[in-house]
């Protein structure tokens, strides 16, 4: 009975965080910018932005960039690791996990 007890009494702590604190992944960055093929490349950095006029002339369209295939980008001439981090970034931004922060303002 103690037991069954014990084991009911964790289950409503955890079903009830501590009000006030959410999990940090929960609310969007308050940095976000209109996402485009440029902006996403930007994002991710490591040079794969080298590669933005070629896939805007080629796919034209960021919806279509982020069901492409490994294949489409291959024949694209993009290198394997450039291939790997647009897909990787591609499905964290489709599950919401990831956005590209806007660039802050500089100084004239």
């Amino acid at each position: 009975m103690a037991l069954l007890r014990a084991i009911l009494q964790t289950r409503t702590l955890q079903a009830n965080p501590a009000p006030g604190f959410s999990r940090f992944y929960s609310q969007s960055s308050p940095y976000l910018v209109k996402v485009g093929i440029p902006e996403f490349l930007n994002g991710i950095g490591k040079g794969v932005e080298n590669h933005a006029a070629k896939l805007e002339n080629e796919i034209g369209d960021f919806q279509k960039l982020l069901v492409t295939r490994t294949l489409k980008l291959k024949k694209l001439g993009i290198p394997c690791q450039h291939r790997k981090l647009i897909l990787n970034f591609a499905q964290k931004y489709r599950l919401g996990l990831w956005r590209p922060r806007a660039e802050p303002m500089k100084a004239k």
